[in-house]
């Protein structure tokens, strides 16, 4: 018996839907790159990009331990002299909420060629609305006639 390589038209993508309010950033931020990756597929291969779509909402409410809101320093060089940019998780938040997880996954992806990818299914937002409300209604929809039966 030989196990059988995964082909592309195997590959199914999901939509998941995150709230992460009142949840820790580097937890959720772990579930949310496994689901990127599709590592808890069956058919997962290293070299295909097996994930799934993912929607965060609520991006600006997101916690972290500790003294990390004004402690944790995210830079950016621009390659020019004296380009170097810094700035405080709190004043990322306070900009910009969605960077904060979109930073936090990217640093959990690997660093291939599929990195990119992944990022494109990543979809954040700041607070509960967002326009991928039709991709859950359908699946609701789905489940509730698999439980009617």
């Amino acid at each position: 018996m030989k196990t059988k390589p995964t082909k592309l038209q195997q590959i199914k993508k999901e939509w998941h839907l995150i709230d992460v309010s009142d949840q820790i950033l580097g937890r959720i931020a772990t579930r949310i790159a496994l689901l990127l990756r599709g590592k808890s597929k069956p058919y997962f291969v290293s070299h295909l990009d097996c994930g799934d779509y993912v929607v965060v909402i609520n991006a600006a409410k997101v916690l972290v331990s500790g003294k990390k809101e004004k402690q944790k320093i995210y830079t950016h060089y621009s390659g020019y002299p004296g380009g170097l940019k810094s700035e405080t998780l709190g004043n990322l938040r306070l900009r910009k909420p969605e960077e904060i997880i979109k930073r936090a996954v990217n640093g959990m992806l690997p660093k291939n060629k599929l990195q990119k990818n992944y990022l494109a299914r990543l979809f954040i937002y700041k607070d509960a609305i967002h326009p991928h409300e039709d991709k859950f209604k359908s699946q609701s929809k789905k489940t509730e006639k698999k439980e009617g039966r």
